[in-house]
Parts: C-alpha cells; sequence; structure tokens
C-alpha cells in the first residue's frame, strides 16, 4: 500500500486520480486550497479510512511522509488562472519547488501535471513533445503558459541536480464529470449554454480545433507514467481526435436535444488555432496507453453530470 499526496486533489482531474487511487488500494492525502477545487468532488471519498483530506495552499511548504506526488495543483482554465495572474505564477513555480523539495527529503517519485499550453499557439502540427512551443512571454494567458513551462524547467533541473524522480505529463485538452460549470472551458460551457437553452458563443469564426480527452482515460495515462522506469518524459497525454469549435457546438446541441442556436464573438488574446497531440511517445513508453473513448461516448455522461446539476 502506498502513500500518495495528491495536490490538486478536489479538483476536475484531481477528484478522479484520487478516486482510482483509492480503488487500486493506496492510501491518499487530498490537498486542496479550493480556489478552484471543490469538497463536493471528493465528499462521497470522504468516510474512506484510506482518504486524507488537507486544506491547504502549496506555495507555502507541507512537511509529510510520502512515496508518490501527483503535483495537480493549479488553476487550469482561462476564466480563473486570468483571475489572480500573480498567484497562477506562484502556484507553478513557487508549488513546484516546494512539491520538489517535499520529494527530494522524502526520496518520492513525484509527477507534474504540466499542459499543451506549454505549446502556445503552435507552428508544428500535430505537437511533438520535442517542439519547443511558440508562447508570447508577456500576454494574458502567460502567466499559465510560461507558469508551467517554468515548472517543467524546475522538475528536469531537480532531476538533474538532486537525482529527484521526476514524471511530466503535458495534458491536452480534458473533459468529464466534476468539471465547474463556470469554468469557461468550451466543453463545459457548451453544455451549459445548450441545457439552458442559451445561444452556444464561438470565439473567432468556429474554425479553430481542439481535440477532446475523456478524463478517465488521461487518468489512465497518468497512472501509467508514474509507474515507469527511467523515463522522466516529458510525454503528451491527449486525444489526436480533432474537431473544430463548429463541429463541437453541433455535436452538443444534437446531444442535448437543445433548440440553441451558435452566435460568434471576437477570438480571445493568444487563443491558439489548433491543438492536437502527437501520441507515439506515449504509446511506445506508457505500455500502448492510448485514448478509449470516442467524444460522443464520454459527453453522455459528462452531460447527465451536468443536467443534474
Amino acid at each position: 500500500m502506498k502513500q500518495i499526496l495528491v495536490t490538486g486533489g478536489a479538483g476536475f482531474i484531481g477528484s478522479h486520480l484520487c478516486e482510482r487511487l483509492l480503488k487500486e488500494g493506496n492510501n491518499v492525502i487530498c490537498m486542496d486550497n479550493y480556489f478552484t477545487g471543490r469538497k463536493r468532488n471528493i465528499v462521497h471519498l470522504l468516510n474512506n479510512p484510506y482518504f486524507e483530506l488537507v486544506r491547504h495552499d502549496i506555495t507555502f511548504p507541507y512537511y509529510v511522509e510520502v512515496d508518490e506526488i501527483y503535483n495537480l495543483a493549479c488553476p487550469a482554465s482561462p476564466v480563473h488562472y486570468q483571475f489572480d495572474p500573480v498567484s497562477t505564477l506562484k502556484t507553478s513555480v513557487i508549488g513546484a519547488i516546494n512539491m520538489l523539495g517535499l520529494a527530494k527529503r522524502v526520496k518520492a517519485r513525484i509527477l507534474q501535471a504540466s499542459t499543451s499550453e506549454v505549446y502556445g499557439d503552435p507552428i508544428v502540427h500535430p505537437q511533438q513533445e520535442s517542439y519547443w512551443g511558440n508562447v508570447n512571454p508577456i500576454g494574458l494567458r502567460s502567466c499559465y503558459d510560461e507558469g508551467k513551462r517554468c515548472a517543467e524547467t524546475l522538475f528536469m533541473d531537480y532531476h538533474r541536480q538532486n537525482n529527484v524522480d521526476v514524471k511530466i505529463i503535458r495534458i491536452f485538452n480534458t473533459y468529464g464529470s466534476n468539471m465547474r460549470p463556470d469554468d469557461g472551458r468550451v466543453v463545459s460551457n457548451f453544455i451549459v449554454q445548450a441545457l439552458k437553452g442559451e445561444d452556444l458563443t464561438i470565439y473567432g469564426d468556429g474554425t479553430q480545433t481542439r481535440s477532446f480527452q475523456y478524463v478517465d482515460d488521461l487518468v489512465e495515462g497518468m497512472i501509467r507514467m508514474m509507474a515507469t522506469e527511467n523515463f522522466t518524459g516529458p510525454v503528451n497525454l491527449g486525444n489526436p481526435g480533432e474537431f473544430t469549435m463548429l463541429e463541437l457546438a453541433e455535436i452538443v446541441i444534437r446531444m442535448t436535444g437543445s433548440k440553441s442556436k451558435i452566435t460568434f464573438m471576437p477570438l480571445p488574446s493568444d487563443d491558439p488555432r489548433q491543438r492536437k497531440p502527437d501520441i507515439t511517445l506515449a504509446k511506445e513508453k506508457l505500455n500502448g496507453w492510448e485514448p478509449k473513448v470516442k467524444l460522443e461516448e464520454g459527453l453522455k455522461p459528462t452531460i447527465e453530470y451536468f443536467r443534474n446539476l
């Protein structure tokens, strides 16, 4: 039985990860400061004797004996990470230093939940891990993009300098239950608008693309990455199925049975035109991992989750 710390454990992805780790027979410490995470996501786990909930901000040191650390703490949607950009940067950078320091002290293996945003508005398509990205360092999204890029740097420097056992994953657009209805991400936005009978808002002309990964596929990839030997990453975890915003909007309207129309708004600053992962490395290093859940298959339970909120 491993002792595992999940920072950001009450968030969308973290809550699913905590549940899976408990099912596999681990002791799980879930840490969150509830900036974007919510207790409702993990309240059903509180009676499990192997689950511990800690309210803590990772920009302050934390001391505990653990075998593994999944570092997920950071607001991940533009609405939330731009609300307090300095805090977002602190969470990515100082939080990474604190968690790496903990991993160094207790000799724990640590996984960094990085992001496809490190590629910025890519001029290489699809994106491979060898691509260094096209990021605006002083834009509205920079607090998140550059914060995550700096965290990757810290992870590799702690690995090279202090021999810390690190893993880096780059998460592409992910959706599923426990997403916040107000997080501003396209899947939750479209579903909430459709269920309310409001117009679906597309920014730009709707031809920009994203690749959508169901949360269960991501969690499987994270656990496989943590179990690898002699491989630090970074590795892309995403679904290479590519959809335009217009296609996604039409699918959501059809699946919700909504009478909503589609409206168009100006494209936000530095919004990427294309986003699609090359997952060749993940397939090779993670025992043939690849997403199993198709978009409409994953949207069905996601829509039901929002319908029941």
